[in-house]
């Protein structure tokens, strides 16, 4: 298939008084509550207790420490209390045909009283803390497992610093409630399930479904390059495909993912 138009400029980032931040958050979070409500968009329930489905379609895992120069290593263990509290929402999700899962309409919005801790966070090209941070190492691992799957990622935002470890450049999602969501659809005819776990030292999950395995996916990128911007800062780009394989291995589709571009810390 055809590549898409490749694009290397970034505008250099500017920074927004604190005053016009906080109103341009409330509105933009109004503008999703509206969308939740008024949109026509089935979502998927909170998690099911009628047991796991049968089939699995695939599995990953991710260290839950990532051990981030300059964070404090306090935040990433707060950030396993934050991962905890939202997979206690989360985990085993059903998704039927036609329906949307919500990351944020599931977990809610993060506040001391359900329990959450100051976790790392990127503001502004640099690591901070906020409540709740940490919870983006969630939506970029439901990402990566979606794009292995036949369901579809219909809403997905990708980090302006070029700092995750992921495989590939631009296989992460981030998040921020609520209006930085990560939404995946399914537009089968089959249903599907999100188990995840977290173990001694892993992220760990699963993608199960009601009828077995048709299709097998790899990732791959595309076009990968650093390009100095005219305002003074290294960018990374790529693009990044997946082939979709038979289950007896034989290629049967190259589909276009998404273009990424971010700026280098």
């Amino acid at each position: 298939m055809n590549s898409p138009n490749i694009i290397r400029h970034v505008p250099q980032p500017s920074l927004r008084n604190p005053l016009r931040r906080r109103l341009g958050v409330a509105y933009h979070r109004l503008k999703r509550q509206a969308k939740w409500a008024f949109g026509g968009t089935k979502f998927a329930k909170p998690k099911s207790d009628s047991g796991q489905l049968p089939y699995v379609h695939f599995t990953h895992q991710t260290p839950l420490l990532r051990h981030l120069v300059g964070v404090d290593p306090i935040l990433e263990q707060n950030k396993i209390v934050n991962l905890r509290l939202a997979l206690a929402k989360i985990n085993n999700t059903i998704i039927h045909p036609g329906e949307t899962l919500s990351f944020w309409k599931l977990i809610g919005k993060p506040t001391t009283r359900k329990g959450y801790l100051d976790g790392a966070i990127l503001l502004n090209g640099a690591f901070s803390q906020g409540l709740g941070g940490g919870l983006c190492h969630l939506s970029g691992f439901m990402y990566w497992m979606a794009l292995h799957t036949p369901l579809t990622v219909a809403e997905r935002h990708r980090h302006g610093y070029d700092t995750t470890p992921a495989k590939f450049f631009g296989s992460d999602a981030t998040c921020f409630y609520n209006y930085k969501d990560l939404a995946i659809k399914n537009n089968t005819n089959q249903t599907f399930q999100l188990v995840l776990e977290i173990g001694d030292d892993q992220l760990k999950g699963i993608w199960k479904s009601a009828k077995p395995q048709e299709h097998n996916y790899e990732i791959y990128e595309k076009h990968a390059a650093y390009h100095q911007q005219d305002w003074g800062r290294q960018t990374r780009h790529n693009h990044l495909y997946r082939r979709v394989f038979d289950m007896q291995g034989n290629q049967i589709a190259d589909e276009f993912i998404a273009e990424n571009h971010a700026i280098v810390m």
